[in-house]
């Protein structure tokens, strides 16, 4: 098994950061890379033609390589909030149709089809949560797959869900959608880096993440990866360097020729030297990881917590209806979330409140004192 990574990061011994699913701390590689980025705009030197995307098909090439794919379908955007407003762009809502999505599906997701539905005549149908947390990730998969119809044009969801890690069947759900030709698009941001994905076995018509939660990237940095029924779709973004030719900065002359491939997507100023940097630099340490040796450590750092949960007020999934590396936990005591939380504060422990769910989210930097903090400031919310 693969051996804690503490030495990667700056956190100090103090802090018990279980909290990589709201944001993952920069690993000092990447603050290294952001530093050296820095010296160079201090210093501009002048680029020759085709530097200017030196690093960012660097970077291509790294996410490709993550999802099991080509660098033509790799898009670079901001958030996920931008992969999903050029879905809508490029594939209308008719009157009577609907987007089916996932209960609480996070609201970056949804927010551009609600606006589609409501110009077009359509509707947002979300699925319920199952009423118990029994077989959860198969029947609240087999939910989604009946809500998908003739009146579908659009599947939106999670790989697992953003508030306690349900593993939804992302390739059930995607061939169920294919039979009545509704446009996939799949949310990968809680869990690419820390759990496997095939771009080409799931197939669907794009999947979108943001890279500063498990892929350890600055703020507003992210990533589509495009399906064909979506490749050579309109960009909604007009800019000089999504135009053909354009690595050919000495031009004068106005371009109308999108590039090729999913590259006529990239967000303006998406060549940024200083984000690009620190990425490339996180995303080298995340693959050098691997996906398999994260999950078995975080899963085994986790043993303790699992144990501690059977015998207390806490209720969490089993580990075979989530994702190792998110755990949610729910409680029939209204008020002891919000005690638990003050509890783990005194204790520097960090975890997020997301609804009714206290989410915990370890990595290779956590160690088994951070459980132990963590068992002992849940306990301490019970009997105060």
């Amino acid at each position: 098994m693969i051996a804690c990574q503490r030495a990667e990061f700056s956190l100090p011994s103090s802090l018990h950061y279980l909290n990589c699913a709201s944001r993952g701390p920069l690993p000092t590689v990447a603050m290294k890379a952001g530093r050296a980025a820095l010296e160079r705009q201090a210093l501009p030197q002048p680029l020759g033609p085709g530097e200017y995307f030196e690093r960012s098909e660097r970077l291509r090439e790294s996410v490709a390589g993550l999802v099991g794919t080509e660098t033509r379908r790799v898009a670079f955007t901001p958030a996920v909030s931008y992969g999903v407003a050029l879905a809508v762009a490029n594939w209308p809502i008719r009157k009577g149709q609907t987007v089916v999505a996932p209960e609480e599906e996070f609201p970056s997701d949804v927010y551009g089809w609600i606006a589609a539905c409501q110009r077009g005549g359509g509707a947002l149908r979300t699925v319920p949560r199952p009423g118990s947390n029994a077989d959860i990730a198969a029947r609240w998969s087999e939910a989604i797959m009946e809500a998908i119809d003739a009146n579908t044009a659009v599947v939106n969801l999670s790989t697992v869900h953003w508030m306690d890690g349900v593993r939804f069947d992302v390739d059930a759900i995607t061939r169920r959608a294919r039979e009545f030709e509704a446009l996939v698009v799949v949310d990968g941001t809680q869990s690419l880096g820390a759990q496997a994905f095939s771009f080409v076995e799931t197939a669907p018509d794009l999947m979108l993440c943001s890279s500063y939660k498990w892929l350890f990237g600055p703020y507003q940095t992210g990533f589509a990866v495009l399906g064909d029924r979506l490749l050579a779709g309109e960009p909604f973004e007009h800019h000089w360097s999504n135009r053909e030719g354009s690595a050919d900065v000495t031009g004068t002359d106005y371009r109308h020729q999108f590039r090729d491939g999913a590259r006529r997507f990239d967000v303006g100023g998406h060549a940024n030297d200083q984000p690009l940097s620190m990425l490339n630099a996180s995303m080298e340490l995340v693959r050098a990881w691997g996906t398999d040796a994260i999950s078995d450590y975080v899963s085994e750092l986790t043993r303790p917590l699992q144990e501690y949960l059977c015998e207390s007020p806490y209720q969490a999934l089993e580990p075979d209806e989530r994702c190792a590396h998110i755990i949610g936990l729910r409680t029939e005591v209204p008020e002891l979330l919000a005690r638990a939380i003050s509890c783990l504060s005194e204790r520097n422990v960090r975890v997020s409140l997301r609804g009714d769910c206290l989410r915990v989210s370890p990595h290779l930097y956590n160690r088994p004192d951070d459980v132990a903090a963590l068992i002992e400031g849940l306990e301490a919310a019970v009997i105060t």
